[in-house]
Parts: C-alpha cells; sequence; structure tokens
C-alpha cells in the first residue's frame, strides 16, 4: 500500500490481536485499518460514526463466529457486527488470517492489500451496505473499487486474462 499517512479519524478503532502471525504479517495493523476505514469514509457521503473494533483472529475463532451467528460452520475471510444501540459503537469487524492469507495467494494479490480490502468490506456493511442483490452487491462494490484505487489497489473484482 503506497499511501503512509494516517487518516485523522473523527472515532477510535480498537485493535484486538488473537493470532500472533498477524503482527508479523502486518506489523502497523492499526495504521492500515486507519487508511482502509479512512479512505472508505471519503468515499462515503454521510457516513455513521461510531467506535469501531477490529478482531483480527484465526480460522478457528472465526468458525465458531459464523457457526454462532450465522449458521454458516465453516470459516469465512470476514465477519461484520453492527451495533444497533445508541452511538459511540459502530460495530465489529473480525478478520481470519489462514482465509485471508489463502485468498491473496490464489488471487495473486499483496496480503496487506487484500487485507485492506476485506477491512473495507466489514466497513461497508456497518455502514448499512450489503450484497443480498446484484443491485446492492454492485453499489457496494463500486464503492469499494474507489477507495481502492485511492489507495493505489487494483480492482479486486476485474478478472486478469
Amino acid at each position: 500500500m503506497a499511501p503512509t499517512a494516517l487518516f485523522d479519524l473523527p472515532f477510535e478503532i480498537d485493535i484486538a490481536i488473537g493470532h500472533a502471525p498477524w503482527s508479523k504479517a502486518v506489523p502497523d495493523i492499526k495504521a492500515l485499518a486507519v487508511m482502509a476505514v479512512g479512505q472508505v469514509m471519503q468515499t462515503l457521503e454521510a457516513p455513521k460514526l461510531g467506535e469501531l473494533s477490529l478482531a483480527f483472529i484465526n480460522d478457528a475463532d472465526i468458525q465458531t463466529l459464523n457457526r454462532d451467528y450465522r449458521g454458516k460452520d465453516k470459516a469465512t475471510n470476514v465477519l461484520s457486527f453492527p451495533d444497533n444501540g445508541p452511538a459511540p459503537l459502530l460495530g465489529d469487524i473480525v478478520l481470519a488470517f489462514e482465509t485471508i492469507q489463502r485468498e491473496a495467494s490464489e488471487k495473486s494479490v499483496a496480503f496487506q492489500d487484500h487485507l485492506s480490502h476485506l477491512i473495507m468490506h466489514g466497513f461497508l456493511h456497518l455502514q448499512g451496505y450489503d450484497h443480498e442483490t446484484e443491485a446492492e452487491a454492485a453499489q457496494m462494490e463500486a464503492l469499494e473499487i474507489k477507495a481502492l484505487a485511492a489507495l493505489n489497489i487494483d480492482n479486486p473484482y476485474e478478472i486478469p486474462d
């Protein structure tokens, strides 16, 4: 990821690292998260504000969450849990190391670029975006592509020749 300056976010991002390989793969994980979230904030017209928590865990732990909260007994790359109560809480984003690492390798993209994309994706879910229909998916993907491009990260939805 080319830019290194941090955005001045109007809320806190709490980081919890629950799987040691994250620290080695992304030494300044908070800076990467702030860049990803900050860029989405600039892309949206009226983003929701509130405290954001990011948990960086492993596949086994995300599989448990996915099973318990979504009824899907398998690992996934990212889960978002919006806080539907009053501000200042926005919600939680949980990311799985092994799945993200495998996907980045399969797509031949840098791990940190794929992680930035998934943080943006999770943050957009907390903003109320979804991809249950083709129209919703197109809107959400367009926002992701725009925010990623501003960080010099290629469109993750383009299929290379």
